[in-house]
Order: C-alpha cells, then structure tokens, then sequence
C-alpha cells in the first residue's frame, strides 16, 4: 500500500513524512484513526513514534488535545522540539518537574508522572483531552516506577484514545487482552522484524568473527565453526605460555590473558568501517577509565573542519557553568575527547555533558562512546556498532548475567534506520565467555512484561478521596499485576488437580483404612518433630532479639559468627520490637547494622566503650580512630559454648504419646509395613505439595485489595481516613509524590522542621530522598548544625515508629532514611563552591560524582517543592520556597533536564 492508497487524515499526515510508512505503522494508525486504542509493540528504531505522532495529528484535526507522555525529562524534551519543529511553538506545549511552557497548548508533552498527578488531582487540563501516547510503556516494568503507568491507564477518563508504544515483549498478547479489558477496543499490532538487519560478532583478540554459522536457522542455532577453532587455539597457547611463569602462589598455569586496550578496539572498529560505535561498560569508572585511556592513547577520530562545529556545541550545553568549577567537572580532559571523537555518557556526569555528547553522537562528530546501560533506555542515539565487553552486571544486589531482554535492549541500538545498510553487535572475547552462552543470548525471544504494581499510601489516599475504598478496591482488581496473578492461578488449579487424582491413586495402594490410620500417625510424629525444632529456633531468635534491644550506647560485644565475627562497639541503639537493627562498628573498621541473624546466641556487653558525643562513622579516619580504641580495650572475644543438651523433642509429652500410640498400632507389626510406608510417605508429600497449591491461590487472589485493606488500616489508625472519608491531614498527603511520603506527611504534621533555616531544611529532608551506592546505614542525631541533628534525629523517630506500625500491619517497610547528602547539600545550599560541596557529599574519602551530586539536587528540590506546596505552616512553606532557590544555581541550574 502506497501513500496514495491511503485515505482520510492518514494520507494527509503520510504526505507530510519524508518515507513511505511500514506495514506495522499503516495497520497502528489505520486503527488508530478507526477509532480504537492500540498497543504497538516493534523492536528499538523501527518507527514506532510514528504511531504516537499520527495520533497527534488526529487531535490537531479534531480540534482536540493530546499528551504525549514519555518516561524521562531527556525524552520529554526531545520530542517537544520534535513537534515543535513541526507543528510550531503555539501548539506544543511541555510538562516536566522542572520545567512548564505553554501548558494550555493544544499538544503537550510530559512526564508520565506528571499525567499521574494532573488525573488525582482531577486538573482542568484534562478537559477536551481525546488522545494520551505512552511512549516506552513497558517501562510499566520498572519496580521503582512502574506503577504510574498502570495508574495512567486505569484512570483515565473512558472516550480517551490510548496509544501504548513498546519495546518487543513476548507476551504482548497477555499485555493487549488486559489493556482491552480495563481500556475497551484495544487494537494490539507486534512486529518483530528490525528495520536494519543486526549482523552478531565475536573479536578475539584483533581478530574478528561472525556468531552464527550460515547453516543456522531460528529452529537449530549453530556457532561458527571458525571461532570456535580459534578460541581452542588461543586457549590451548595461552595455557602452554602461562606454564612456568613465575607468580605467586604454589605454582601450576597463571591466566595470562589480558583484553586489547579500548584504542586499538575503537581503532579495529574504524578499520572495518564500523564506526560509530557504542560500547556497554557496565560501570562509571570503567567507562571514565576508557575515556581516560583513549584521551592517553594516540587515537584520534575526528575530522579537522569539525572542531568548531564541536566547540559551538559544547558551548551552547555548558557555556554558563562557573568558570571556577570546570576543573574540579574534569572539564578539559572531557573536551580534549570530544575533539578527538570520543566520550563518555553514565549518570554519574553532569547533565551538561550528557546532552553534549549525545548532541555531538546523533550528529556524527562523536564516533565513539563508552556508556554505561542507561543510554540503551529511551535517549535516542543509535550507532552502527554496538560493543558488548562484558556479559556480566551488576543489578543493584549482586553481579547476574545479562539477560536475553537486556542483550536485545543494548544491541537495539545497532544500526541507524535511514542511514545504516546493516548494524553490527560485537563481543569481545574473554576466557569465561562461552559462545554457545552468547549464541543462546543473541537468538532468544523470550522477555515478558511484568506488572510491578502494588498500592502505597499516596496512592490509596487518593483513590479513597476519588471513589472510596469500596470502587478503589475494584479498580486494583483490574490492575495488570492482578490480571497476571489471576491468569497463573489456572495453572495452580491445574496442578491441584492433578495431585488429587495422584492422591486418589495412592490411596487406593494403602488398601484398607487401618494402615492409612498408621501413615497419619507417623505424619503427625513428623510434623510435631518439625514444628519442636522450628519452636527452637523461634526462641534462639527471641533471645537474641530481646538481648539486642537492651543493648546501650557505647556497649562492646562480640559478633560470633559469619563475615562481620570479633569485637564490636554499639553507636546508635535499636528497640524496635520484632527486629532490633542497632549501628555497630567492628574492629575491622566497618560500620553498620546488625540483627537478630547475626547473633545465633543473645548477645552479651562484654565491656563500655567511651564514645564522642557525635560520632560520622561514614569517615574513615573516625572509624579507623574508634576500632583502634575498640582493640586498645583488652576486652577479648570469649569462646563460643558448645549449644549440644537435651532436645525439646525429648521432654515432650505430646510427642512422647505419639510415639507409643505408633508401637502400640495393629499396623506396625505387619511385615510390609515399610514397603507400605513408602507409598504413604510420596501420599504425605504430595498432600503437603497440594495444600501449598492451594495457599498459593488463597494469597494469590485479591492479593492486591488485601494490601490495600492493610495499607487504609494504617493510615485509619494514624488519622488519615475517618469513617471512610479523608481528613485535612489525608489530602496533604494526596500531593505528596515521594517513596517516603508518608514520613514527610508526619514530620509536617507533627511541625518537625519548623525553625529551621533554607539549608538545614534542605539537609533534613534529603535524608527521605537520598540513596548511598555504598553500604552502610543511617546515623542518627547527625548533622553540621545542632538544628538538623534535632530534626533528623525527629524524622528518623517517625520513620522508626512507622516501621512498627508497618511490621504490624504486614506492610512492604518504608526505605531507611539515608544522611549521606546531608552535609554536601547544606554545604551547597548556603553557598560554598562546588568541590566543597562535592567532597563533603561523598564517601571514605571520595568526592560525589557530578552528575550524581546534580541528580540528588534536584530530587531534593522536588521534594522541597511538594513541601512549599503542601504545607500548612506557613514558615515551613516559606523556607523550603528559599531551599529551593539556594540549591538551584551554578551547576544544579545549568541545562536542567
């Protein structure tokens, strides 16, 4: 179908684009302006903005509105200059957390959560509104944010047009069947075919292979025989060469690979005509070294009639930063890269020079860039190479290998639609790389959207105060997360099912009832022996659950086991009931928390420990200084006493009686009675099999509206909701978007931070926002000033109460508060310069990133913003009004995105 076949608005919009549209984008906006939502799922680059910009146009020509929403403010902003571009400044308006220009436009683009809060708040803006485009919706995936999404979808008004754009998922289907229930005629179009074809590498050393054999296929995937060779070759060298080499240790082979350094990488890459490249370094540091390494190299991409183009970008992005900062910003070696071709791009950068090199990276002057796995989410720079050097990352709790959904993410990126006849994908090789690993990895489609959503205390609050607990509860019944649970309890039921006709079976071959009496028997004895030794360990924790909460200050203990083992000195006690955490510093100099896990006998003080009255444990020359004095004690660890004695099981009377009922049982003389026992025993377990089946379907239905109840329980109790209806103090804590919203809706209720100055406001209230990378908990009663070590050890109280409350209540733990931003955001907000500010927001020595440093002001800014927006106070509201002018400046201020 060409575009002169087309008809309707559709041609008209087609008339305008410079391509012709592909089958999957013509049936998406055939249906689209059919008057059905629809769900677009096609890999990275294959044009599925274009779906999102017809329904535009459609709004345009109705005279209606649309909001085009997009899940980062780098995307919002790039798809605002987008439309500009095309429709001009009066009809596009955009909607960030930092930014508001021409919000009353007909088109207006913005940040899902900013749609989220425009729907509870029941905005005018809304009026007219025919046509929402969620771009990048499986984001609906992510676990910290995820939830919005659903809530968009859930909320908005019925005659709303949904365009839903994702990246490829498996289950798509199961994703579209949910959006049709809850958003009526849903139309659902997938296309897995990537508009460039991807071409998968391998490079061993300066040699470069292809993946795949020719004679594979989608049914059968087969490794190219040639690398394999190539790999033994090289392993069986490398083997005989490490042989007699001197090294340490007791001798045998020493590895001796070393990876080709990034130059000659990037210089390999040129030489094949694969240039521009992205490479996926799954660390900050590692990707600053590269650059580093690159910038000491030799290695120069660029063209010399460029670099003034390059200059007047660089100065468009950071042409108003202090010029006093750009040395401590790493300013000069970052340009020096630039023009030579490469950079860097993580979070950890100012957003400045972010948006300079991917400015630079689209326009082709930037050839090379060294990026952590941020960049593959939603920014749009493609490259025609994509470099993988390492199949292993970090994922917030432990290193895990990439999986199929994020090897599929990161390779996206290969190929420019327009540009590129073919993109490439290259792994560089490592002895732990296993081909076959990435074979699999490079062929597998299987990555399912999952719903993260659940209720919390911003979001119950307001869908009370919009429709009550009873309709709020129905709506969370309709949520994608309680249409997967419901979906996989068909399977529970099935494997129920089966079991009973497998019991029924069983049964059958124990014969009479008499024996089947006798099997129950020695159940029950095995139960009651498990449920003694369960009552064991319940009292070995009590134990030391109660010896931990009478724990003091200052107090020295020994920690008996696991990594933490030997002397410890107690800083800031824990009596929370159920699960003290007190703050401990080891001999060994680590500080932190510790439980009831750590102690497998009470904990006993051993001695005191005299200790400053504010100790920052976060310094190492304080915990270096305090372990040192910890030792100088003389207290010693006291050896461990053997925890052998009398069982429970022995004294029990119940159990005692069990087992002279089984002697004394017809059964237990019969000679095949264990023959028999046997099959009783598969009955037992698989009975036992049966009924966590059914559990599972038990917690597994209405899961979500059970939170809930637990959730309006708490807040019914604290004064939130009276009688079902929301009180004063409920819808303060409605306009309060934050992870520890429920802490802030206290803390200024109880007039926590009043007669507090900007900074020390700005202080207090970064401890609910702030995330170290580090280990480590939290320390109370700090602070540069006596006032915010009095409000921060107030707001650390109401959170430690919360957390009863939570536990109580059964309820997901508020987040600890964190006071590592504490100092390096006060120090700021009163006007120091920013390497001051840098070193004292960071750790063991270290000075905070940038990048990071900018981030976190800006998170404390929002929050600060809610504050002046929320409070009843009116000084407290005044004061967070003149935090937030205090942090916005110099670098905070400069290309805000």
């Amino acid at each position: 179908m060409t575009s002169r076949s087309l008809t309707g608005e559709l041609a008209a919009f087609s008339a305008e684009l410079k391509f012709e549209l592909d089958p999957f984008q013509r049936q998406s906006c055939v249906a689209l302006e059919g008057g059905h939502s629809v769900l677009v799922c096609a890999p990275t680059g294959a044009g599925k903005t274009v779906v999102g910009e017809f329904a535009v146009h459609l709004a345009l020509a109705a005279g209606g509105k649309c909001f085009y929403t997009t899940p980062i403010k780098a995307l919002s902003n790039q798809k605002f200059a987008d439309l500009t571009a095309r429709y001009g400044r009066d009809e596009v308006g955009l909607l960030t957390g930092d930014q508001s220009i021409n919000p009353g436009a007909s088109v207006v683009v913005m940040t899902t959560e900013v749609l989220r809060n425009m729907l509870y708040a029941e905005s005018d803006a809304l009026r007219g509104l025919s046509y929402v485009v969620m771009d990048e919706v499986h984001y609906l995936a992510d676990r910290f944010r995820g939830a919005v999404w659903e809530e968009v979808i859930l909320h908005l008004p019925p005659e709303v047009r949904l365009v839903s754009l994702s990246a490829t998922v498996s289950n798509a289907e199961e994703f579209g069947a949910w959006m049709e229930t809850v958003r009526g005629d849903t139309a659902v179009i997938v296309d897995e075919t990537r508009p460039v074809p991807l071409w998968q590498h391998v490079m061993v050393g300066k040699r470069m292979f292809d993946l795949f054999d020719p004679k594979s296929s989608d049914a059968k995937v087969v490794v190219d025989e040639d690398l394999q060779r190539y790999i033994k070759h090289r392993e069986s060298v490398d083997r005989m060469d490490s042989w007699g080499v001197p090294g340490r240790g007791r001798g045998g082979p020493r590895r001796s690979f070393r990876p080709m350094p990034r130059p000659e990488v990037i210089s390999r890459l040129d030489d094949e005509g694969l240039l521009p490249a992205i490479t996926f370094i799954f660390s900050r540091a590692g990707c600053d070294g590269a650059l580093a390494q690159c910038v000491r190299s030799r290695l120069d991409l660029s063209r010399e009639d460029d670099r003034e183009v390059v200059d007047a970008i660089i100065e468009k992005h950071t042409g108003d930063l202090p010029k006093s900062d750009l040395e401590v910003l790493g300013y000069w070696e970052w340009r020096e890269g630039l023009h030579r071709g490469f950079a860097a791009h993580h979070a950890g950068m100012l957003p400045a020079f972010r948006h300079t090199v991917e400015e630079l990276f689209v326009r082709g002057l930037v050839r090379a860039v060294f990026a952590t796995e941020t960049l593959a989410l939603g920014i749009n720079m493609p490259a025609r190479t994509v470099v993988l050097e390492r199949l292993v990352k970090f994922n917030g709790e432990s290193h895990a290998e990439l999986t199929p959904g994020e090897y599929t993410q990161l390779t996206g990126r290969a190929g420019r639609r327009g540009i590129d006849v073919e993109g490439h994908a290259v792994v560089l090789w490592q002895p732990e790389v296993d081909t076959s690993a990435v074979a699999g990895l490079a062929s597998t489609r299987t990555y399912p959207l999952r719903s993260s959503f659940r209720p919390g205390y911003n979001m119950s609050i307001n869908l009370v105060d919009r429709m009550g607990a009873a309709e709020s509860r129905a709506l969370l019944e309709r949520s994608f997360a309680q249409f997967q649970a419901d979906r996989s309890v068909v399977g529970l039921v099935r494997g129920i099912e089966r079991n009973e006709a497998q019991l029924r079976k069983l049964r059958s071959q124990l014969g009479d009832e008499s024996f089947f009496e006798y099997i129950q028997l020695r159940e029950r004895i095995r139960e009651r022996e498990r449920n003694l030794e369960r009552q064991g360990r319940t009292d070995r924790r009590q134990a030391a659950v109660s010896s931990l909460t009478a724990l003091r200050r200052g107090d020295v203990v020994a920690i008996p086991s696991g990594r933490r083992q030997g002397l410890a000195v107690i800083l800031e006690p824990d009596a929370t009931p159920g699960d003290p955490r007190p703050l401990v510093l080891t001999e060994d100099k680590w500080a932190g928390r510790v439980s009831a896990a750590d102690f497998p006998t009470p904990a006993e003080s051993l001695g005191r420990l005299r200790l400053p009255k504010y100790v920052d444990h976060r310094t190492a020359r304080v915990r270096r200084d305090l372990a040192s004095a910890l030792r100088s004690t003389g207290i010693v660890v006291p050896r461990r006493a053997r925890t052998g004695g009398k069982s429970k099981a022995a004294d029990d009377r119940d159990l005692q009686t069990l087992r002279r009922a089984l002697r004394n049982h017809p059964a237990h003389a019969r000679p095949d009675r264990e023959q028999l026992a046997r099959i009783g025993e598969r009955y037992n377990r698989l009975e036992r099999e049966t009924e966590h089946l059914r559990q599972q379907v038990a917690a597994t239905t209405n899961s979500l509206a059970r939170t809930f109840d637990r959730i309006l329980g708490l807040l019914e109790e604290r004064g939130y909701v009276e009688h079902g209806e929301v009180t004063q103090d409920g819808r303060r804590l409605a306009r309060i978007y934050a992870e520890a919203d429920l802490v802030v809706a206290e803390s200024l209720r109880q007039g926590l931070w009043r007669g507090l100055g900007p900074a020390e406001l700005a202080a207090v209230v970064s401890i609910l926002v702030f995330e170290s990378r580090q280990e480590g908990g939290y320390l109370g009663a700090s602070g540069p000033t006596e006032p915010i070590r009095r409000a921060v050890d107030a707001t650390i109280g109401v959170w430690s109460q919360l957390r009863t409350d939570e536990s109580r209540h059964r309820l997901a733990p508020t987040r600890e508060p964190d006071l590592g931003f504490v100092t390096g955001v006060y120090t700021w907000a009163r006007g120091d310069d920013l390497a001051d500010a840098l070193m004292a927001s960071g750790d063991r020595g270290n000075a905070l990133s940038a990048g990071d440093f900018v981030r976190w002001c800006r998170q404390v800014i929002d929050l600060l913003d809610q504050i002046h927006n929320t409070a009843d106070d009116v000084e407290v509201a005044a004061t967070a009004s003149k935090a937030v002018r205090a942090i916005r400046r110099g670098v905070v201020a400069v290309d805000a995105a």
